[in-house]
């Protein structure tokens, strides 16, 4: 196989050497991604807004009677709520794509074991081709993942300061 990047025939082949796990790698990969983008657009810009005018809101409210903390309470929820979605699929996500790379790899080696049964073991390339369609999937799964980990952390990092600084705001405010 001549895998030397010219373009998207190179993709196309590699996709084809790794069976029809990789496509679902792929499109995995392509909604995680996403999702990835979507919650740093919304923690980035939208947050600040929502805070923003949550946070006026209250201070319009601003009765610490027992209606008033319901209100307050219901606000933070409210915002909390926003900043935790879709951060459990994202891990999800991330999760899945090793196990659908051991999944193309165990429909691999499927093939190397037919292969071997109709040639026998005389026919190396045969077998070659058989084996890297199983390990291509575990690349892929596992490139998938790993690159996706970084993000996540990161975001539920921010996702748990935020939240944290959620409380604080508006108990300044109070």
């Amino acid at each position: 196989m001549d895998w030397a990047f010219n373009g998207l025939d190179s993709v196309e082949a590699i996709i084809a050497a790794g069976g029809p796990v990789l496509y679902l790698i792929l499109i995995i990969a392509f909604l995680l991604w996403l999702l990835i983008l979507e919650r740093y657009w919304f923690l980035t810009w939208e947050h600040p807004k929502n805070l923003s005018y949550c946070l006026n809101r209250w201070t319009e409210q601003s009765k610490l009677n027992w209606y008033g903390l319901k209100i307050r309470d219901e606000l933070i929820s409210t915002l909390s709520l926003a900043l935790h979605n879709h951060v459990n699929t994202i891990k999800t996500l991330i999760a899945l794509c090793p196990l659908l790379g051991l999944l193309g790899t165990v429909m691999g080696m499927i093939e190397v074991f037919d292969v071997l049964a109709i040639t026998g073991t005389g026919n190396a390339r045969a077998m070659a081709n058989s084996i890297s369609q199983a390990t291509i999937p575990t690349m892929a799964g596992m490139v998938v993942a790993l690159s996706g980990m970084y993000f996540s952390v990161d975001i539920s990092r921010r996702v748990k300061n935020e939240s944290f600084r959620l409380k604080e705001d508006f108990q300044r405010t109070s």
